[in-house]
């Protein structure tokens, strides 16, 4: 079940503005290895902190220096998460943060998403994640609450009727 998505966009040039400004915020907000990457990587890292304060709805209780992104051995770029924001991240129920970064000429994104349990598969383990069974009608499929469809089935058209005589 997803419990948040977050999303961050970086101006690469901004970011670089303000860590001149203010060399100490790199201390502040990155972990050793990766104060030694290039600063289009530290802006898309900056955006990932950020994408994820915005999927957990908030930044209470969440300290940049307990938030340090690794990269397994092909480059896929996770969370390694410490202190109050792993408990914040439990608490709201999140057992999974994913994430994606990028940047290209002077921007920078980061995209997270903050996963839980899934009730549904919790209750019935054999079933397919996302699974919904085909002879489920549509009025009884709900989404978070939501109800996908319960209007009526719309009547069928009517259909054209040739037209009468030569067309002028």
């Amino acid at each position: 079940m997803i419990i948040g998505i977050g999303v961050d966009l970086a101006d690469i040039a901004r970011f670089e503005r303000t860590i001149q400004r203010t060399p100490r915020l790199l201390e502040r907000m990155f972990g050793p290895v990766e104060r030694e990457l290039p600063l289009r990587s530290l802006a898309a890292r900056y955006a990932a902190r950020e994408a994820l304060i915005k999927a957990l709805g908030g930044s209470d209780g969440l300290a940049f220096h307990e938030v340090e992104i690794i990269s397994d051995a092909r480059g896929k770029p996770s969370f390694s998460l410490t202190g109050g924001t792993a408990a914040v991240v439990a608490a709201k129920g999140g057992t999974t943060v994913h994430l994606s970064m990028s940047h290209d000429a002077d921007l920078a994104i980061a995209y997270v998403i903050v996963e839980g349990p899934d009730p549904v598969a919790a209750a019935t383990p054999t079933a397919p994640r996302n699974h919904i069974p085909a002879e489920t009608p549509l009025d009884a499929v709900r989404l978070g609450g939501d109800v996908v469809s319960e209007a009526p089935a719309a009547a069928p058209a009517a259909a054209p009727t040739p037209a009468e005589g030569p067309s002028a």
